[in-house]
């Protein structure tokens, strides 16, 4: 998109250059975003992105955040679903996102390690916010979320993390019996820390085979 530089507010230059960096993204980790082909695209010098952004550092945490919020966006569970339903279709936009960008994923996953502070802190509130919407899934099936029951879920949020950068890297599973996998495993690790019956585990595998997770 180089050419002629078109006018626009600071508000939406600034806007435009972020959306920039987190399409390039899909391609690309993002200590490999490069400045001057984010300025190129934008039909802008070099020296001008830093008008809106201090330094490349500061750029990227932009992007970073931006990437994060996309992400959160499309996997939000829909609440007018069974807590099941909601768990296997929030999960299926997951690998979806995912498949559409690995290297982008990859970078927010990663960044979790990052030795900057504010990096790591966009991860770690991405994270939290996904640990909290299974939160809400878990307690609508039945389980009591307790102390336990939390630290349990942030595990395997983790656990989901890992397994899908080496499902990206390796491979090794079809898609969809990933996808089983990990559906199957939340509910199974949620029992194991509460004090619900396998009674309870039993019903929602039952509701799990209702739509299609064997």
């Amino acid at each position: 998109m180089s050419g002629k530089r078109t006018r626009l507010t600071p508000q939406a230059r600034r806007a435009q250059l972020i959306d920039l960096g987190v399409e390039m993204l899909a391609t690309r980790r993002l200590d490999d975003l490069s400045v001057e082909l984010i300025a190129k695209s934008a039909g802008i010098s070099r020296g001008l992105l830093f008008h809106y952004f201090p330094s490349k550092q500061d750029f990227h945490l932009e992007v970073a955040r931006a990437a994060a919020a996309e992400m959160l966006r499309r996997t939000e569970a829909d609440t007018e679903l069974t807590p099941v339903e909601a768990l296997h279709r929030a999960l299926t936009s997951f690998m979806d996102y995912v498949e559409e960008n690995p290297d982008n994923y990859k970078s927010l996953v990663r960044g979790a390690a990052s030795g900057d502070a504010k990096m790591r802190a966009i991860f770690d509130g991405t994270r939290a916010t996904m640990a909290q919407r299974v939160i809400e899934v878990i307690g609508g099936m039945g389980f009591e979320v307790d102390a336990r029951t939390r630290l349990a879920i942030h595990g395997w949020v983790a656990y989901v993390e890992e397994c899908v950068v080496r499902w990206i890297d390796d491979g090794g599973l079809e898609r969809d019996d990933l996808l089983e996998m990990l559906t199957k495993s939340l509910p199974a690790i949620a029992l194991s820390a509460s004090d619900a019956d396998v009674g309870t585990l039993a019903s929602i595998l039952t509701a799990e085979q209702a739509i299609g997770v064997k």
